[in-house]
């Protein structure tokens, strides 16, 4: 008898032709996920992916990295062996007891998966008869098919596998199974969510963040840093560009209305993710905004900064309420990093009054009266770059 961990892909089981694909990279994320455990052997086989040949005392560690890996649906800690049904009532026994031990229970049910179909005994037989053996072997547990407290599951195949534990993890697609996008990635609590919600969709991201040093503070940037690297719990690494914005909002200070300023530096924004994005080979640009929330973020405001580019905008928390996307900023585990109390380039020449009804015709005709692609060229040739990694 040995541990292994099972591992339920979910959605991806849903995929066609392409299903491998979509397996072998979630396979590539977990082998990367668990380098350290140098015992640990991944394998794939009728419809699940196995971790085995760990040592027992590891296996809560290895748990608590596979919850960060998308793709995964669910975590199964369980006891593998051959044998028949005498060995079966041996581990069953062993295992429900274990779990009375850790987690005080009153009621359990027994649930059998009997794929090896020469088994001599059918799946409501051999539940019936576990279920009689605990009643006998363990004081104070009663059966309830209904409601358990604790279930026990048996599974029949070429071999046998028992446990008492089903975690849930993540979901979504296995990363880098669905292209690769650009993130704009602020200081604040919804951009760090944003990317994790797309990454959980199995898109690749990189980053751009804006600043404005020395407006800003070099504090305020490597606040962006800490957020990018606590992404990396879930993605492993993440490139980061950095561009300083300054000399462009100095521009539309000095040439445009004040109220034009935080609609054209996003439309600046946007331009200069688009280009860097088209340089990196990345099909979309991934944003934070969510509807209604700020100026810039108003139905006009988002139709007029869309216009400012070619590729796909994904707003994933469009329609979230900002309660929504504070709770998983702290799920993710970036929320406290964004509320710390340093200045982003938003607050530079902020507005009194900002627009939040602008017109696309408008915002054309003042960037007549700034240099945008001398700017644009500039802010992205100045840029600096950063590879960052899980600490």
């Amino acid at each position: 008898m040995e541990n292994i961990i099972a591992i339920n892909y979910g959605e991806v089981s849903l995929k066609g032709m392409n299903k491998s694909i979509f397996i072998s990279q979630l396979i590539k994320n977990i082998k990367f996920k668990i380098r350290d455990f140098d015992k640990a052997v991944v394998s794939r086989d009728q419809g699940r992916v196995y971790i085995e040949g760990y040592r027992p005392e590891e296996e809560e560690s290895l748990i608590g990295l596979l919850k960060e890996v998308f793709g995964i649906y669910s975590i199964i800690p369980a006891f593998k062996f051959d044998g028949g049904m005498e060995e079966i009532e041996d581990v069953v026994l062993r295992a429900a007891r274990a779990h009375v031990q850790e987690t005080p229970v009153k009621s359990f049910k027994v649930e059998t998966k009997r794929v090896n179909k020469k088994f001599p005994m059918k799946s409501p037989e051999v539940c019936m008869s576990l279920g009689g053996l605990i009643l006998e072997n363990i004081e104070g547990l009663e059966v309830d098919v209904h409601d358990p407290d604790m279930m026990v599951f048996v599974e029949i195949r070429s071999y046998n596998l028992v446990f008492t534990r089903r975690i849930y993890a993540l979901g979504g697609l296995p990363y880098k199974t669905g292209g690769r996008a650009m993130l704009l990635l602020s200081g604040g609590i919804d951009s760090p969510v944003a990317g994790w919600m797309t990454a959980k969709r199995g898109l690749e991201i990189e980053a751009v963040h804006f600043h404005s040093y020395p407006f800003t503070s070099e504090r305020a940037e490597e606040k962006v840093m800490d957020l990018a690297r606590h992404l990396c719990r879930y993605v492993n690494s993440i490139v980061v560009h950095s561009v300083n914005l300054l000399p462009i909002q100095k521009a539309i200070n000095e040439n445009c209305k004040a109220e034009e300023m935080t609609i054209l530096s996003r439309r600046f924004m946007m331009r200069i993710a688009e280009k860097i994005a088209m340089e990196r080979n990345c099909q979309a640009l991934i944003t934070g905004e969510s509807l209604g929330q700020v100026a810039s973020q108003t139905v006009e405001s988002i139709s007029v900064t869309n216009q400012s580019v070619q590729l796909p905008v994904i707003r994933p928390l469009i329609a979230s309420d900002k309660v929504d996307i504070m709770e998983i900023a702290q799920k993710i585990g970036t929320f406290e990093t964004s509320i710390l109390p340093f200045e982003d380039c938003c607050t530079v020449f902020l507005p009194k009054k900002p627009l939040t009804k602008p017109k696309l015709s408008r915002m054309l005709e003042s960037e007549k009266h700034i240099e945008s692609e001398e700017l644009i060229e500039k802010a992205v040739s100045e840029k600096t770059t950063r590879e960052i990694t899980v600490n």
